[in-house]
């Protein structure tokens, strides 16, 4: 899937209001690795500009929800400035379009492919004692399932405290059926967590949400869903304390999403696995990277 007619048009009306082709050369990514927005102090802009820079925004959340995955972030990030953006704000979004036009052959691919996990890397253990009663939620009114069979997997990531004027983490959700990137979400948290632990917690809650409406989705359509969903995390003391029945509990403000994650492999809704940081998806869907990290993260999602 393409989005290149859009993303043409969209170039062209960007460099037609700035009176300049825009700058290509040596722009590897969306964001610059060390840009903070929420520390540029630049003049705010006049009211026309503003109205701009919203255009431009609702331009970039299109093309993001047509494919383009690899700005994801970066147009989450600049999304927050909409009430009073600045002059620093709009050169930045005019880098993404610079990117794009750079990168503007970008495709999602639908691999109907399902990929083959070691099950060394899930961690199995009995939680009837915790959760004597974890069930999935399958009602008897489902259409009874047919054709080709979908697996799901999930890459999950926190880049913690990366708002360094609110210390709010970042998370980061990519989700693939099969071999094919369906969803993608990129949002600031909306508490603030005192440890990488917390921020990871946080995250893997959201994707258990967001993997028991996707499958209950699948299952309306009449398809069958291949076993757990594979969740794959980087950080290793939530990969224990959601694997481990016997694991405690660390941080008690993090209760909700620690129960809410364990249910959901005790019902073998998820099985989780870590991921090296090295190869974790979701990365880049958390923070402004490097270049030959961001390509090389992006070639394993978009073609």
């Amino acid at each position: 899937m393409s989005s290149n007619p859009y993303l043409e048009r969209a170039i062209t009306v960007v460099e037609e209001h700035i009176k300049a082709p825009l700058p290509t050369k040596s722009v590897s990514t969306p964001l610059r690795p060390d840009y903070h927005p929420e520390l540029d102090a630049t003049s705010f802009l006049e009211d026309d500009a503003a109205h701009y820079y919203l255009s431009l925004i609702g331009t970039l959340q299109w093309l993001s929800e047509l494919g383009r995955i690899d700005i994801c972030h970066a147009v989450g990030v600049m999304s927050r400035y909409n009430a009073l953006p600045r002059q620093g704000h709009l050169d930045a979004v005019i880098r993404i379009f610079a990117y794009l036009k750079h990168h503007k052959n970008s495709k999602l691919v639908f691999d109907t492919c399902q990929r083959d996990f070691p099950e060394s890397s899930f961690i199995q253990h009995d939680w009837t004692e915790m959760y004597p009663d974890a069930t999935e939620d399958i009602p008897e009114r489902y259409p009874v399932p047919l054709g080709n069979s979908a697996q799901i997997n999930v890459f999950v990531d926190a880049a913690h405290a990366d708002d360094l004027m609110t210390r709010r983490s970042t998370t980061g959700i990519l989700i693939f059926v099969n071999g094919t990137p369906i969803r993608w979400y990129s949002k600031r948290q909306n508490t603030v967590e005192t440890s990488t632990y917390g921020s990871e917690f946080v995250a893997m809650r959201i994707a258990a949400e967001m993997t028991i409406s996707l499958r209950t989705e699948l299952r309306l359509l009449g398809i069958p869903i291949v076993g757990p969903t594979n969740v794959f995390c980087d950080n290793q003391s939530v990969v224990i304390q959601t694997t481990i029945p016997s694991s405690v509990l660390k941080k008690k403000h993090n209760s909700i999403a620690y129960h809410k994650v364990r249910e959901c492999v005790a019902a073998k809704i998820l099985r989780i696995a870590k991921e090296p940081t090295e190869s974790n998806l979701a990365d880049i869907l958390t923070k402004p990277l490097p270049g030959p990290r961001f390509k090389f993260l992006l070639n394993h999602i978009l073609f």
